[in-house]
């Protein structure tokens, strides 16, 4: 599906992206080993990766922060993940809605790959559904959502960090 490459980012980005967890479909536990890797994050990292970036490490609190100020499709669908992994099911759908069709989800619709059913279109509200139902049990499912959750997560890192340097953010 999709895989980042590390070496096509730039430090310290590279060595956070080297080092990221596959994340658990609940809060998980703030890796506190990345937290001054991840305060060192300046400017020249686009602000909706360093949502994500503190999301990916379990920091919850401090990607929400970033990310409820964020007034963008972006903003809004970091805000949805991190609503998610809360877990506040809700929530998430409601910043999903703010989202609308992000051109991310005709990749997100060969979840299928991953296990993932799909119609050939990509529901991010059926997924909420899905983690919802999985998060906790282990086993199988759990599992096929966090890789769906992780593939998700690189895809939308990827299409901010191309748009923040884009336009030099």
């Amino acid at each position: 599906m999709t895989t980042l490459d590390p070496s096509r980012y730039p430090e310290p980005v590279a060595g956070l992206l080297r080092r990221l967890p596959l994340a658990p479909l609940g809060p998980g536990t703030p890796v506190r080993s990345e937290r001054a890797a991840l305060e060192a994050l300046d400017d020249s990292v686009p602000i909706a990766c360093r949502a994500g970036l503190w999301l990916a490490f379990d920091f919850l609190d401090e990607s929400h922060v970033i990310s409820q100020d964020l007034h963008t499709t972006e903003g809004s669908y970091w805000h949805a993940l991190m609503h998610r992994r809360e877990p506040d099911f809700w929530n998430s759908k409601y910043w999903f809605r703010q989202v609308g069709t992000h051109p991310l989800f005709a990749d997100l619709a060969k979840a299928a790959e991953l296990g993932h059913p799909s119609s050939g279109a990509w529901d991010p509200f059926a997924f909420v559904d899905a983690c919802e139902r999985a998060i906790g049990k282990g086993g199988p499912e759990e599992e096929r959502c966090r890789r769906v959750q992780r593939a998700e997560w690189e895809l939308l890192f990827a299409w901010c960090f191309a748009a923040g340097v884009a336009r030099g953010s």
